[in-house]
């Protein structure tokens, strides 16, 4: 077991489990865990515009949606916890995952503030927002359908 060492490229004796616990072991190309803005998908019809948002592994009551002067803000967090055990032995594993993220649109003058409406379905959000011919402004939260 005494053998089990090997030369970094700076000379000095390094032991191969250090390199499989360090950070960098597996290198800038490998891919990372980290948390990304899920995809959009904007669109425009003649009566209203509409914003898809893909973001599986949420539950609808994640998500909040809230319009401010012009800006549609769509916010989302989730926490999850693992437990494992019972095998006999004495110890439980617990993994906690969580996730969020923020998006921010700018809306159109004709937009109609205060009828947006927004429903959650098979990992997609998709928000509807009318148009209007008046200008209208609203501060509001959304309900998610």
């Amino acid at each position: 077991m005494a053998n089990l060492t090997r030369r970094s490229d700076t000379g000095r004796s390094m032991s191969p489990w250090r390199d499989f616990f360090d950070s960098d072991f597996f290198g800038a190309g490998f891919p990372q865990t980290r948390a990304s803005m899920p995809a959009v998908n904007l669109s425009e019809s003649e009566n209203s515009y509409s914003v898809e948002l893909v973001a599986p592994g949420y539950k609808k009551e994640d998500f909040k949606l809230r319009v401010n002067d012009d800006v549609l803000t769509i916010s989302a967090e989730s926490k999850i916890e693992r437990k494992e055990g019972g095998d006999g032995r004495e110890y439980s594993r617990r993994e906690y995952t969580s996730s969020s993220f923020t998006r921010s649109f700018q809306l159109p003058d004709n937009a109609k503030d205060d009828s947006i409406s927004a429903k959650y379905n098979d990992g997609i959000l998709q928000v509807t927002i009318p148009k209007t011919e008046k200008e209208t402004r609203a501060s509001k939260e959304i309900k998610i359908q």
